[in-house]
């Protein structure tokens, strides 16, 4: 399988990684920290399958030189995991102008660029998975300081609804897994000293199963992975 993952410089994205390049696959990954990247490359030399790093900023960087690499490395796209994710932990109140284009520019704004860019590379059978958030799942509990990364999941969990419609009648399908509390950094960031019931690596898990199976039995579907509030 070709495979595109954003957000690969450590936690959910980066565990994705590694699990991919273990199976076969040929995956090429970005992220904004190139020291991260160079570690995760060094970590999966012996392994059978190919990784492309490419060092890459969702909000300021130009999103023709990603099209390029695809080009070059991959050719077409099986799976697109939309990964990366922006979080800002502050009152409502209290959050600038600034701190909410941000999160939205990555959460959202990002994925829907991305996509874009990506079509001309996808095929019927395509799946692009969103990863969303508990916290943006309408009805579930909500908490103070996160209005602004909660707003932007729940925003992309709708666009997810929405690419799966507009693209039905090209066999690509698109979910969004919104998930629960996973021991990552952005986890401590939004609840220091919570201990996450599942970890980075058990996350990437379920997620590399449902990319590469979960189309088969679901399409523009929100999905909620949690077993703990938060």
């Amino acid at each position: 399988m070709k495979i595109l993952v954003s957000g690969a410089s450590s936690g959910i994205g980066y565990e994705l990684v590694k699990k991919f390049v273990a199976d076969g696959h040929e995956v090429l990954a970005f992220a904004r920290r190139r020291d991260a990247l160079k570690r995760l490359d060094e970590e999966l030399k012996e392994l059978p399958g190919k990784f492309y790093p490419f060092v890459f900023d969702l909000i300021t960087d130009d999103y023709q030189a990603l099209v390029k690499m695809v080009k070059k490395h991959l050719y077409s796209l099986d799976v697109m995991i939309n990964n990366a994710g922006y979080l800002v932990n502050k009152p409502l109140l209290q959050l600038t102008d600034q701190e909410v284009m941000d999160t939205f520019s990555v959460n959202v704004f990002a994925v829907f660029k991305l996509s874009r860019e990506m079509f001309p590379f996808m095929h019927n059978g395509t799946h692009v998975v969103n990863i969303s958030s508990i916290g943006g799942f309408q009805g579930s509990a909500k908490f103070k300081g996160l209005s602004a990364y909660s707003a932007s999941k729940g925003a992309l969990s709708v666009l997810t609804e929405c690419m799966a419609e507009e693209w039905a009648d090209h066999g690509i399908k698109a979910n969004a897994l919104a998930l629960g509390a996973t021991q990552t950094e952005m986890l401590a960031q939004a609840f220091p000293g919570f201990k996450a019931p599942l970890s980075a690596s058990q996350m990437a898990d379920f997620i590399a199963d449902f990319s590469l199976k979960g189309h088969a039995y679901f399409n523009g579907k929100v999905l909620p992975v949690s077993v703990s509030t938060p």
